[in-house]
């Protein structure tokens, strides 16, 4: 075979069933992580000649714990093993060991390892690392210029996150049915916080760009895990409403284009096909969640061919089911967003002036105020506002489009 680039692919979609096992029997990332390595060098020199294995999988935890064991003898002798009971869990057998991994602990590796990744310990940014890190198998050169730093600095982060997880302790036994209901929203929260540095990087760094393809195969590998749960449905369902919109998003030149302006023929109608019939099926049990309502205002603008034909009334009725569910004050701004394509700028602004202290550090909520002070005429009051958000703009783009706006009322002023 000389086309290798399904060893690649073979090995990205093992890596998070095989490092959750590793992980289990070994009880150290860094242990888990080294063998895992091995096992895929082993397999970029073997599978060329003898073809694929039957389980990719099972190879891959197999000649890994192998592997691991081995050098542990090697470099640490003084170094207890874990019990031999751990280490004979996974037969001599290849065979044996695929006919496992359909067991029930071997969906609770997985959730333990993006579980470990999102520990509440590790603050947002080492959890995101950790995740592309151990779970994606991400290069920490890739992550490092996805978030704009050195090399050794995202390596320093990832060092320090891996020693947290490690000073915590967490046990390793299966956990029970409501221990996975708990660890489920902070796992979806981490896939979200991924998804979002990706969305929000917009055209200017393609590396952080390509983070949403990957939390949506994160969310997709844990639909796979929890088929039943309409809350990763609803994640799922979110993400790529979102990201087929992208190549809307921006124009030739790197700038914002509004939704309301976007051209929708560029929108990805598989992925949005794939998103409604998601949030179809999750609706059906009936169980509403914060993801599964943004999913849906997320559909209402998906399923209108023009920016006219939008439901804001829906949406509305939709934010105000989100309030209830996950108050805070962004989601109050936008439902403000959508109250005033109902009732006009002069209601919104007065249902916006509550959030004012909670959101002055928001570039969002300057963004919304001074275009609704601008379509009531109050031009100096938009430009504070509109020079507000400029200095809380967290990327050139963002800061683009807000000038945008600027010159805009200039232009108007000397009309005028």
């Amino acid at each position: 075979m000389k086309d290798l680039a399904w060893i690649d692919l073979a090995l990205t979609a093992a890596r998070p069933q095989a490092m959750g096992a590793l992980l289990r029997y070994f009880r150290d990332l860094d242990t888990a992580e080294e063998a895992f390595q091995e096992a895929c060098l082993r397999a970029i020199r073997t599978w060329p000649d003898k073809g694929p294995p039957r389980d990719p999988t099972a190879w891959l935890i197999f000649v890994g714990r192998n592997s691991g064991v081995d050098q542990i003898r090697k470099t640490a002798r003084n170094t207890a093993l874990p019990d031999e009971k751990v280490l004979s869990d996974l037969s001599d057998a290849e065979a044996d060991m695929a006919e496992r991994l359909d067991s029930s602990h071997y969906r609770d590796d997985i959730l333990r390892l993006m579980f470990i990744c999102c520990h509440p310990d590790l603050p947002a940014t080492q959890q995101i690392a950790l995740a592309l890190r151990i779970v994606s198998g991400i290069s920490v050169a890739q992550i490092a210029r996805a978030f704009i730093v050195s090399e050794s600095a995202m390596e320093q982060r990832i060092t320090r996150a891996k020693a947290r997880v490690a000073k915590a302790g967490l046990p390793f036994e299966a956990p029970s049915a409501a221990e996975r209901a708990e660890r489920l929203p902070p796992v979806m929260a981490m896939i979200y916080l991924v998804f979002n540095e990706g969305y929000s990087a917009g055209m200017s760094n393609p590396d952080v760009a390509a983070l949403c393809e990957e939390a949506i195969r994160l969310a997709r590998l844990l639909q796979r895990i929890f088929p039943a749960e309409p809350e990763i449905m609803g994640l799922a369902a979110l993400m790529l409403l979102q990201h087929s919109r992208r190549e809307a998003r921006y124009d030739g030149e790197g700038q914002i284009i509004l939704l309301e302006d976007q051209d929708r023929s560029l929108w990805d109608r598989r992925q949005i096909d794939e998103a409604l019939a998601l949030l179809d099926k999750a609706i059906r049990h009936r169980k509403p969640g914060p993801y599964q309502v943004q999913a849906a205002i997320a559909a209402l603008h998906a399923r209108a061919l023009t920016a006219d034909e939008t439901d804001w009334k829906e949406i509305e009725l939709l934010y105000q089911l989100l309030e209830k569910l996950n108050p805070s004050p962004v989601v109050s701004l936008n439902r403000v967003v959508a109250f005033s394509k109902l009732r006009g700028p002069v209601e919104a602004l007065t249902m916006l002036e509550p959030l004012a202290d909670a959101l002055d550090g928001y570039f969002y909520f300057h963004g919304v105020r001074g275009a609704l002070l601008a379509q009531t005429g109050e031009t100096r009051e938009a430009r504070e506002a509109f020079g507000r958000a400029i200095s809380l703009a967290r990327s050139p783009a963002e800061a683009a489009h807000v000038r945008l706006e600027l010159d805009k009322l200039k232009e108007e002023a000397i009309l005028s």
